[in-house]
């Protein structure tokens, strides 16, 4: 299956979907993450996608994996089921090269691997803010791909809502959330679970694997004068159960949380200043043996923004002490981490130029230091069409299982990485834009596990990997009165540099479309993704696994003004496939909801 760039700028040249007399609602969009400030995204010259609470609802999805995989460059590998290990892809580069935050806090493990994504559920969440390309200038290691930050909710306007649904393979949710606003502050609480029977993860065996999910979200806002004062907490915790090699039933225990607390005050002129304080703890704990991993990290944020002029800078501390503790196949590990850094930026405003420019220094006590950067240039040549180029740079510093777990090296070094690219957006009519992008991003100190011994497979993981992802993508989006329509694909060769075969687990053309039609306070919906085939691990070579093309079809119908029916048909078509060689996936699913909102 292959998308060459013909189909690409045939997406570009879409003609409207609905007559011009359509008003399209206008409302900007703010983005926070890709400068630590709030910018309106189409100022933003580094490529971002936003995911709004609108269409968080509509998708009833049961993690983020499911929202995240009908976006351009963003590949999923899921081992089975609802909870079962999933991970993310960004422009081709590795799983554990994706930053993950929850309202501004990193949350990656310490231990192994990348965020656990499949534990966060979207009925907590507000919007979804993605940066693509390397952000280590601004959030340090793991941003080589990009950052996803999760900001969960808490609008300050009382009332509340609720919902409860039902669906296939056993699966029972409900949510709750309420808010109280004064003059002085607010406070919520949202509460929501999952539990489902699931269906078999692997092939060669019909044992159903299930999962549970609690979730809670706590915040408050006090306004104290010129400063707020915020505490949020967010919280998950449940089982999952899998299997093992040897296809034999296990489950294991899961706690996620982050708790932050944050004062943002106004001080002399045009200064204004931010401390977070924020503790994580990602646990791990298997049931049938005495295996677990522990992540606990306690930071510091301090943030600053100076206008002067054309000019707003950002100067930053940021302190953080890491504890991992771990014990798999027999080797265990309790090691803590000091992280240290200070970052700048400056963003230039001037006509029809803006510039972002940022530069970090990070001292971490296991990887050593490292200066990285970012370089963001955009020149609004008409009012309609806006050229972007970037350029930057990213690392990774080994975790706690590649230094100290089975093939543990304590001296490896981290991986690094350096990306340039070049973008344009065109804004048709008011409800309409087009927008291209190519990248080329060259990582090297790849860490990867070399066998000494093929009797034992004994060996160690070394540095010695190199990759270079090149690629090109392009969107479409249209929003009208009683239209939405949205189409983005990607090409892209993910390649590894010592063998020069494709990186697994990652498509190299990929295509997803989102349509809407609204029906006075009714909506029907049509989601697609189409993706080509990836190699993935085999023995003695490779495996390929076949590209495949989904549709999720939604529905939602008004009860009235504070009721209405929600509903899902997942893989519309049945059509069976796999993100990872020997895991299955969902067939076709329903499910449907009743929600209630006193807004």
């Amino acid at each position: 299956m292959k998308y060459p760039l013909s189909i690409l700028l045939i997406l570009l040249s879409a003609p409207s979907l609905v007559s011009a007399q359509e008003q399209a609602e206008d409302i900007e969009t703010v983005v926070v993450t890709a400068t630590r400030t709030s910018r309106a995204e189409d100022k933003v010259s580094a490529p971002v996608i936003v995911i709004d609470r609108a269409t968080i609802e509509r998708s009833m999805a049961t993690d983020m994996a499911d929202l995240l995989k009908f976006h351009a460059g963003l590949d999923i590998a899921r081992n089975g089921g609802p909870g079962q290990l999933t991970s993310v892809f960004i422009r081709g580069t590795e799983s554990n090269h994706t930053l993950v935050m929850i309202d501004g806090v990193k949350i990656n493990p310490g231990t192994a691997g990348g965020a656990a994504l499949q534990q966060i559920n979207p009925e907590m969440v507000e919007r979804i803010e993605i940066v693509k390309g390397p952000r280590s200038s601004l959030y340090g290691s793991e941003a080589i791909g990009g950052v996803i930050n999760i900001i969960t909710l808490r609008k300050a306007q009382t009332g509340m809502s609720a919902s409860l649904g039902a669906g296939s393979y056993a699966t029972r949710d409900g949510s709750f959330d309420g808010r109280i606003s004064g003059d002085s502050g607010s406070m919520g609480a949202s509460v929501s679970w999952m539990e489902t029977d699931g269906f078999p993860v692997q092939t060669g065996t019909e044992l159903d694997r299930g999962h549970d999910n609690r979730t809670a979200n706590v915040f408050g806002e006090l306004s104290l004068g010129a400063a707020l004062l915020s505490v949020r907490h967010w919280e998950a915790r449940g089982n999952t159960e899998y299997l093992d090699f040897f296809l034999a039933p296990l489950d294991q225990d899961f706690r996620n949380q982050a708790t932050t607390m944050q004062v943002e005050a106004g001080l002399a002129g045009n200064w204004q200043t931010s401390v977070m304080l924020s503790r994580v703890v990602d646990e791990l704990s298997q049931n049938q043996s005495s295996d677990f991993f522990i992540t606990e990290r306690d930071t510091l944020d301090w943030q600053n923004d100076f206008q002067a002029g054309e000019h707003l800078f950002t100067a930053g501390l940021y302190l953080s002490s890491e504890d991992t503790r771990a014990l798999s196949y027999g080797t265990g590990y309790d090691e803590s981490t000091d992280i240290n850094a200070v970052y700048l930026q400056d963003q230039i405003q001037s006509g029809a130029h803006d510039l972002v420019a940022a530069w970090r220094h990070t001292d971490h006590e296991s990887a050593g230091s490292h200066n990285t950067w970012n370089l963001d240039y955009g020149f609004s040549l008409t009012p309609a069409l806006r050229l972007n180029a970037g350029a930057g740079t990213g690392f990774r510093a080994p975790n706690g299982s590649e230094r100290y777990g089975y093939g543990g090296n304590p001296d490896l070094l981290s991986e690094t990485s350096a990306n340039l690219e070049l973008g344009a957006s065109y804004q048709l009519d008011p409800k309409q834009q087009v927008w291209i992008r190519a990248f080329d991003n060259e990582i090297d100190n790849l860490i990867d596990y070399v066998i000494l011994d093929f009797n034992t497979f004994e060996g160690i993981n070394q540095n010695v990997a190199r990759a270079r992802i090149r690629g090109i993508e392009a969107g479409y989006e249209y929003i009208g009165q009683d239209w939405r329509f949205r189409a983005e694909g990607i090409s892209q060769d993910p390649e590894d540099r010592g063998t020069g075969e494709t990186l697994l687990r990652r498509a190299s053309e990929s295509l997803s479309a989102s349509l809407v039609r609204g029906l006075g306070s009714h909506e029907l919906g049509l989601d697609m993704l189409s993706t080509g085939e990836r190699s993935d691990y085999g023995f003695p070579s490779p495996t390929r696994l076949p590209g495949y093309t989904l549709f999720n079809l939604t529905a939602r119908m008004s009860l009235g003004n504070s009721w209405w029916l929600q509903g899902k048909v997942e893989n519309l078509l049945d059509k069976q496939y796999q993100t990872v060689a020997g895991y299955t996936t969902s067939g076709r699913g329903v499910y449907l909801s009743v929600n209630y909102r006193s807004l």
